[in-house]
Order: C-alpha cells, then structure tokens, then sequence
C-alpha cells in the first residue's frame, strides 16, 4: 500500500501573530499538512508561491503592497510547469462583497478571527481536493471562476479618448487613439504601443480604461489593454495558454486565464 504524498501549504498574512495562530491551528486540526512557508505580503506571498508550490495557499486579502487577490490574479497569470495550480483559500475580515461571491465558488474563504469550527469545514474541503487524483488544471480554473466573479463592475462610460499625448524623450508625440497598438503597464508609466514606436504617459490602465472604446480595446492582463482592430489572430500553446498576434509588429501578447473566455471566438 502506497503512503500518500505529504500535502503543503503556504500562508500569507502581514500579521505575525495572526499568522502563526493559524499555522498552529492548521497543525492542530490536520497534523499531516505541511507548512512549507509563511508571506507577510502578497508580492512575497507570490514569490515564494512559484518557487515552492504548494498545494494550498491561504492568502489574506488585505496585505500590504499587494492585495490578496491582486497576488492570486498575478499567480494565475504566471503560473507554469506541471504541478496543478494550488487550491486557494482567502482569509478575510470585513470584504463583505468578497464573502458573498466566495459563497457561490468553488474557492473556499475564513473570516478573521479564524474559529477552529469554521476552519475545520475549510480542512475537510481541502482533503478531499488534495487527497484525491484532481485534474491537473482544477485549481486553476476554480480560481478564474472566483476571480470573475471579484471583478470590479465596469466603471461609468467616461468622455472618449482620441488622442493620447504621450512622451518620447523630451518631445511630446500626439498619437490617434486608434493608431495605438496596445497599451501596458510599467512600474510607474504606461506604455503606448504604435506603429510609429512606443511613447510613455503617467495615466494607470485602471484610469485609461474607462476613456476606451470597450468595442474596440480589451484589457488581457493585469497590465495590458489591446486594440483589438489591430489583432490579426490568436494562439494557444501545449499548456492552454493563450497569445495574441498583432498587425505589423512582431509583439506577442499573453491573455491572462481571467481574460481568455473573452477570445474565445477566436
């Protein structure tokens, strides 16, 4: 008879002792789990969540300098190889909107302070995840569905852009909205793609989005808005992910897994 495979978990809470506490309560309720690790962000909760992957993760929503859920959309974006995606579990303290979508997913969530009752319904749902042959994407796409259901409602239609003054050096180009290519996130500016070259503006993609044309460009990712006039086709590799190619430049862009059922005509 076969032993089976040690089940691990990361935990990523900003607060160390709230961290600890469940870690010890996590011990007491499944003493076979594996705390391979703790984050006290989500940007480190990240890092450590590709470099050890494990098979749970609790992500506290609220953390500095990355949200909870900010670290799960970026985990979804990056994750490769052929471990199955981990199986997540928010913890949260007063997201009211967020209990109520984590209600109707599959994606499991704890309220703060964390009750061994409530925690333990959230362990008995994990083995029976973690200690049966799952399909190997399971994780991964419980978690699309939950995040689809977190986005934020679209924001009300705002006056059209048609020109994007935008930075080359120190000469400021006047670029026709729909000569952009695509438009993406850099650490503090955005980056405007056109045939005539890349420029930079100050204006967040969360800011630019809504002065869009919503039938013309799409966001794909946390950091990137398309033009989809300029979209000449799409392509899926061995792992299911999904690229776009573009009129004219040899740019290949990646459609985030939150994002893909939007192409799906494609």
């Amino acid at each position: 008879m076969t032993t089976p495979a040690t089940v691990r978990a990361l935990i990523a809470e900003d607060e160390p002792i709230l961290a600890a506490t469940l870690a010890a309560t996590l011990r007491r309720l499944w003493p076979e789990l594996e705390i391979a690790g703790t984050a006290p962000n989500g940007v480190a909760a990240v890092q450590q969540t590709l470099e050890l992957q494990p098979d749970v993760l609790f992500l506290d929503i609220k953390m500095p300098g990355q949200t909870g859920l900010e670290a799960a959309q970026e985990l979804a974006e990056r994750w490769e190889g052929a471990r199955p995606f981990p199986h997540i579990v928010f913890v949260t303290a007063y997201d009211d909107y967020a209990v109520q979508a984590f209600e109707q997913a599959a994606v499991d969530y704890v309220m703060k302070p964390v009750s061994d009752t409530r925690l333990a319904r959230t362990v008995e749902r994990l083995q029976a995840l973690t200690l049966r042959d799952a399909p190997a994407d399971d994780g991964l796409a419980q978690l699309v569905e939950q995040m689809r259901a977190l986005l934020p409602a679209a924001a009300a239609p705002a006056e059209r852009l048609t020109v994007i003054r935008a930075a080359v050096g120190n000469i400021i180009r006047m670029i026709p909205v729909q000569e952009v290519l695509y438009f993406q996130a850099l650490d503090k500016y955005v980056n405007v793609a056109s045939s005539d070259g890349d420029a930079l503006i100050r204006l967040s993609l969360k800011d630019l989005l809504p002065q869009l044309d919503p039938d013309q460009f799409r966001q794909i990712s946390r950091g990137a808005i398309v033009n989809m006039r300029h979209v000449t086709s799409a392509s899926r590799d061995d792992a299911g992910k999904l690229t776009l190619h573009l009129r004219n430049r040899t740019d290949k862009l990646r459609v985030s897994p939150l994002f893909a059922h939007l192409f799906k005509q494609m």
